[in-house]
């Protein structure tokens, strides 16, 4: 069979995903959803499917505060959450409409919100996030990059590509690899227990002293 080319990830940097996260206002409902949804995602890494259909039921917020996923092929995974994540989250739900949909993000009318809904709501803080960050502008950022993101930084923190899977909810390895061939940081190691060639070609020039030595040597006696 044919084989398609297979391009590297695409991801943002540190500085990139900061500006995203801190996109989102925080002085309306709306503004701290958009937040805590973004900090969500991110943070665990999660499928576009995986986010939106996040339930209440599903956080917990005993110490440490977790969240449990379910994923493809119904495979659960429970995810601890950084501080600034659970901040966030706690942070929404204090204004949280009681009533409504279970999930955990609902959409304005209260109901379970949509794929496109949420790839909306991304694309509009990522405009706002590329005034901070211009490089953004150069990216296409979709709910699949923030997943990419989660995984690299993952992956470049610990040096484990095994922790990345485990965190992703992959099924195999295989689907993990793609990051070590994205992560230039992977490739350092490599590069440090390589030695460069230091030889360059050249002219040998012979010192005077030398041809009158051979010269003298040569003399019949």
């Amino acid at each position: 069979m044919k084989k398609a080319d297979e391009a590297l990830v695409a991801y943002l940097n540190r500085e990139e995903i900061q500006a995203l996260l801190d996109a989102p206002g925080a002085t309306t409902a709306i503004g701290l959803r958009d937040r805590a949804m973004l900090h969500v995602a991110y943070a665990c890494g999660l499928r576009v499917t995986e986010l939106v259909s996040l339930r209440l039921d599903q956080f917990d917020s005993r110490t440490p505060p977790s969240i449990r996923v379910i994923g493809k092929g119904r495979r659960e995974r429970v995810l601890p959450l950084w501080k600034v994540t659970a901040a966030a989250l706690n942070a929404w739900l204090k204004v949280r409409r009681a009533d409504g949909a279970p999930e955990l993000f609902p959409n304005a009318c209260g109901r379970a919100m949509t794929r496109a809904g949420f790839e909306y709501i991304l694309d509009k803080h990522a405009s706002t996030a590329s005034k901070e960050q211009s490089s953004i502008t150069k990216k296409r950022v979709t709910p699949h990059v923030l997943r990419h993101s989660c995984a690299m930084h993952i992956l470049q923190a610990t040096g484990d590509v095994r922790k990345v899977s485990l965190w992703l909810g992959h099924a195999s390895m295989q689907s993990t690899e793609i990051y070590l061939r994205a992560d230039p940081t992977e490739k350092l190691d490599a590069l440090a227990m390589g030695v460069p060639p230091m030889l360059k070609r050249g002219k040998f020039q012979v010192p005077d002293k030398l041809i009158a030595m051979f010269k003298e040597v040569g003399r019949p006696v």
